[in-house]
């Protein structure tokens, strides 16, 4: 064959791209052939977004003198063209890769993995049920699975750390979102001496994230509903439910397929996944499953599908049905917020509070950090909130009849991303109303201020889960504490505050404001913000018009908002509260970090997000 030829048959194979180097064919691929290992583009390690890619049960598409490889070449060769769009950073064979465990068998299904060896693409394999005598443990010897795909085949592999000494128990650590995970291949029946061996790897790696392959470990009812099997209950109460590093399991053996989650001894969640499809149209047609993990979004996305038969332009009606699974326990998302999960083994070092002069930008009329209470203690009447730009816009606390101390309390919550480490926890409510908040004094210079030239004003909020109950909706994050009446604005309600940065019932953000060009009111609307998430949110006038931010990104609600400066009713300026006919009814609800008004428009690279 020439290498014109060798060329084509590549890429006729959907093995390499245009411009790829190719040397010669390595001897006996099932129908795919190999290019030299430079050629596969190796994973981004530090991008968010990584894929994991899954392979369950093959034990019918390799059963003696039967079988067909080319499903499996398909999954193989879809996950390293996909490897780089993907970011497809390893694959885990989940067990059963043959039906009898037959050395021709196992010839068969080396030959289709000698495409990733080839390629020196990551993976891991272990023993099923069927590749090897079920009624032994990982103690059992040697095998023609051991000889196939034992510790010695992944001598070259960049992710390959070590294995148990009968071979049978093998893991892997690769890199991905910036950091290193663990993965562990473990024996369709790991013996004390393989579950004794996966805890000094996970000792040996305190502070990797730790996925676990098994073949068996949970079931399905008839009903779908997942739950621990037999042995599963075993490796949960001898393993798993005191390894809080092991977030997701994965195992086959069984079908259907289904999910569970089960709260392990630290407190935590584990999500536990079986997947298997043999039972399916032509041994499951070498279906795949890709766990695409999003770090910075906090989500695993889930996709199961077949690209022997995704790829083909004509299907019958039974190879669409098998194309792709669609149902609930095939594709789905999983929420998980990993700094959170890992911060019992894998914390993430807070950074110290960045100093207060590098905040203090520019036109900075007031600044205001919540620092030096003791958390959960009241905020005491006395007490004065210094602005730190030294303007003397200080802030004193003021509390809405009938309410009590603990309406406004320190807080050692924070959001990462702010430059201070510390907060307040306001606790208003309407019907009936109730809170405290804080109010400047009553010769703060701001008081009189119109900002005709443009403003910013920003803050760090987090709602609580029970926000939308109806009782804190339109609650203040800043406002002007007069009326839009007292500022001689007369249009729409001038009942209303002549300025507000409030979120609704909804927990939509609002800038509400009288401007000195117009009689009504000029707003501006955000989107519904999700509630135990901390966000920087912002209002920008550059002196003509307003546009709203949240995490530095504009929001699209503002479609007329034209407002030169700010009407001045007289009196001061509120942190944590809104206001009605000049009168609080109720503060804010929920943990409010800094705050920072500015005396002209900042564009997002000059946030306190830094």
């Amino acid at each position: 064959m020439t290498d014109s030829s060798r060329r084509n048959f590549l890429r006729g194979a959907g093995i390499l791209g245009a411009g790829a180097a190719v040397s010669a064919l390595p001897g006996g691929l099932n129908g795919l052939a190999a290019a030299e290992p430079t050629v596969a583009r190796r994973p981004d390690g530090e991008s968010p977004r990584f894929t994991i890619a899954v392979m369950p049960d093959t034990q019918y598409l390799f059963d003696e003198d039967r079988g067909d490889s080319a499903p499996v070449d398909a999954s193989l060769s879809y996950v390293l063209n996909r490897a780089h769009d993907d970011n497809v950073v390893f694959l885990a064979h989940l067990g059963d890769l043959t039906q009898n465990g037959q050395e021709r068998e196992f010839a068969g299904i080396s030959r289709s993995f000698q495409v990733l060896d080839w390629f020196r693409f990551p993976y891991s394999t272990l023993a099923g049920n069927h590749d090897v005598k079920g009624s032994t443990d990982d103690q059992r010897g040697r095998s023609p699975y051991l000889d196939a795909f034992g510790p010695q085949r992944q001598r070259n592999s960049p992710t390959f750390r070590g294995a148990s000494k009968d071979g049978y128990n093998t893991y892997h650590v690769f890199r991905a979102a910036g950091r290193e995970w663990l993965l562990l291949a473990m024996d369709w029946r790991p013996s004390a001496g393989g579950f004794a061996w996966a805890k000094q790897v996970l000792a040996q790696h305190p502070h990797l994230p730790a996925i676990l392959t098994i073949h068996e470990l949970v079931n399905t009812d008839d009903n779908g509903k997942a739950f621990l099997s037999d042995f599963g209950t075993h490796v949960w109460d001898e393993f798993v439910n005191e390894s809080d590093q092991i977030f997701l399991t994965l195992n086959g053996h069984y079908w259907p397929p289904g999910r569970l989650v089960k709260r392990n001894a630290a407190g935590h969640d584990v999500h536990l996944h079986i997947t298997n499809y043999q039972d399916r149209y032509y041994g499951g047609s070498g279906m795949i499953r890709l766990y695409q993990f999003d770090v910075a979004r906090g989500v695993i996305d889930v996709r199961t599908f077949a690209p022997w038969l995704d790829g083909r332009r004509e299907l019958t009606e039974l190879q669409r049905i098998e194309a792709e699974r669609s149902t609930d326990v095939d594709y789905f998302s999983i929420d998980i917020d990993f700094t959170e999960r890992f911060s019992g083994f894998a914390p993430v070092p807070v950074p110290p509070a960045r100093p207060v002069k590098p905040q203090l930008v520019p036109g900075t009329v007031a600044y205001w950090r919540f620092e030096g209470g003791r958390a959960g203690a009241p905020v005491p009447d006395d007490v004065l909130v210094k602005d730190l730009t030294g303007r003397g816009n200080d802030l004193r606390r003021a509390t809405v009849p009938g309410s009590g101390p603990n309406a406004l309390t320190y807080s050692a919550e924070f959001s990462p991303r702010q430059p201070s480490r510390a907060s307040l926890r306001f606790d208003g409510a309407r019907n009936p109303g109730r809170g405290a908040y804080l109010q400047t004094i009553d010769n703060a210079p701001m008081n009189s201020l119109t900002f005709q030239r443009g403003y910013t004003v920003e803050a760090f909020i987090r709602l609580p889960e029970d926000f939308r109950n109806g009782t804190h909706g339109w609650c203040g994050i800043f406002a002007r504490a007069g009326s839009g009446g007292a500022a001689g604005k007369a249009g729409e309600d001038p009942n209303e505050s002549a300025a507000t940065f409030t979120v609704s019932d909804s927990a939509e953000l609002q800038w509400a404001v009288f401007p000195l060009n117009q009689n009504g009111i000029s707003t501006n609307w955000g989107h519904e913000l999700p509630l135990l998430k901390w966000w920087h949110v912002a209002v920008v006038n550059d002196g003509r018009r307003s546009t709203l931010f949240v995490d530095g990104c504009p929001l699209l609600r503002n479609p007329k908002t034209p407002a030169v400066g700010l009407a001045n009713p007289g009196g001061g300026w509120l942190v944590g509260a809104s206001s009605y006919r000049g009168k609080v009814e109720r503060s804010f609800y929920g943990e409010l970090g800094e705050v920072r008004v500015v005396d002209r428009p900042l564009a997002p690279r000059e946030f306190l997000l830094g």
